[in-house]
């Protein structure tokens, strides 16, 4: 077994979270048979790097049906699951995760991943990139191109296309309709609540809950919030968003007015110090801190540890922060993406769909190796139409079509 792992003897729970999920995963169970018959990856090395549970093991899963040889590590110390990751490995597929590793483990891990020579990867927030682009250069020639999967990834993608030092293509993933639409509304508007629910066994309705941040997952994460009964404040930098914010019937205020009156508050915004010292000084007594977004830096760590008296665990991924004032300050796994740090991540439905597009988009970078230069590129269309026709195929839902008559009527400029 060339997999570097807690304990493979957990392989047989892991199997069995793995098995659950492809239940509820009918459009990569259909990629996953499609692919054990033309095997497009035949002898293609795919480097991978996702949140490494249930559903991103079964994406490794249809890659290898199709071929591939697997190289998997898990994107975030908090959110892999060794028993998912002993079960992948037990499989045959190579696995360098293990749950709460160090900062160095975690740095290996992404290496290790790498070694094998990738022609494809799949990232999730950058850091298989950026390990190619810093340290492990000498790969590059062999890589054909990759898939970005969310928001953080492909703001650091621009930022090295824009500085002209992305040296391959990659698809936006996350751009695509069939992902952001879904997984980061619904999947992120449901999987935060199950983290912080399952965690903290605290009730939402009557709360007030401060969301930084409106783009998709913030727009999940408050309607999921508004359905619990919670009063909600968002917070923005983008005066449309503000205005969406506003129109969909909540409060819009500066973080700085929100401090006092928030009893949970929960970062989406993919930025650095978002509530810092300031906002500390003047929260409630019992206010609970989390974050959704792909880094723990949007709540300042440095800040809260250095205005703590007294630092504890209070209940597992719950650590306590004293104020001197006497103030208690909750901060929910570690700082770090709640819905998996504290939870299982997006459901399986959802991830149905994000991951169909990572598993066609890698395709589609293999049938056109070669011609791609470097740079970000968008999902096709075809891609996103083929998904959603597939997902309405499994909910057993027809729609309408266009008629010859109605396709001559759009496209004519001619009443």
């Amino acid at each position: 077994m060339n997999s570097s792992i807690r304990d493979i003897a957990l392989a047989g729970e892991g199997r069995r979270k793995i098995e659950w999920v492809k239940n509820y995963m009918p459009i990569l169970s259909g990629l996953e048979e499609e692919f054990k018959k033309t095997r497009p990856f035949e002898g293609v090395k795919i480097s991978l790097s996702i949140h490494l549970e249930a559903k991103t093991a079964y994406l490794s899963k249809v890659f290898a049906a199709g071929g591939a040889k697997m190289a998997v590590t898990g994107s975030n110390p908090l959110s892999t699951q060794d028993d998912v990751a002993a079960g992948l490995a037990a499989d045959g597929i190579d696995v360098f995760a293990w749950y709460d590793s160090t900062p160095e483990e975690y740095e290996k891990h992404i290496e290790m991943t790498l070694a094998h020579g990738p022609n494809i990867i799949i990232d999730d927030g950058g850091d298989l990139v950026s390990a190619l682009h810093t340290k492990l250069t000498h790969l590059i020639p062999d890589v054909w191109g990759g898939c970005e999967e969310t928001t953080t990834g492909i703001i650091r993608l621009r930022a090295m296309e824009r500085d002209g030092v992305l040296k391959v293509p990659m698809m936006a993933v996350n751009d695509a309709m069939c992902k952001h639409l879904f997984d980061n509304r619904y999947g992120t508007g449901q999987s935060v609540w199950d983290g912080i629910n399952r965690t903290t066994n605290l009730i939402i309705a009557g709360k007030t809950v401060v969301i930084a941040g409106y783009g998709w997952c913030g727009k999940g994460v408050a309607m999921r919030a508004k359905g619990l009964g919670a009063n909600v404040i968002v917070t923005e930098i983008d005066h449309v968003k503000a205005i969406e914010a506003v129109m969909d019937g909540f409060q819009v205020m500066r973080m700085d007015e929100a401090a006092p009156l928030g009893d949970v508050f929960i970062t989406v915004t993919g930025c650095e110090n978002v509530i810092t010292k300031n906002h500390f000084n003047n929260m409630k007594n019992g206010a609970i801190l989390c974050n959704a977004g792909h880094f723990n830096v949007e709540i300042s760590l440095p800040d809260l540890e250095n205005l703590a008296t007294d630092i504890r665990e209070y209940r597992k991924d719950i650590m306590g922060y004293t104020m001197k004032d006497g103030r208690r300050l909750y901060l929910l796994g570690e700082g770090r993406l709640v819905n998996l740090a504290c939870g299982d991540g997006h459901p399986a439905e959802i991830m149905d769909m994000s991951f169909a597009v990572q598993a066609m988009s890698a395709l589609y970078i293999l049938e056109n190796k070669g011609k791609l230069k470097p740079g970000v590129f968008n999902i096709p269309s075809e891609i996103d139409e083929k998904i959603a026709r597939l997902k309405l195929e499994s909910l057993g839902i027809q729609i309408d079509t266009l008629t010859e008559e109605q396709r001559r009527y759009l496209n004519s400029w001619q009443l």
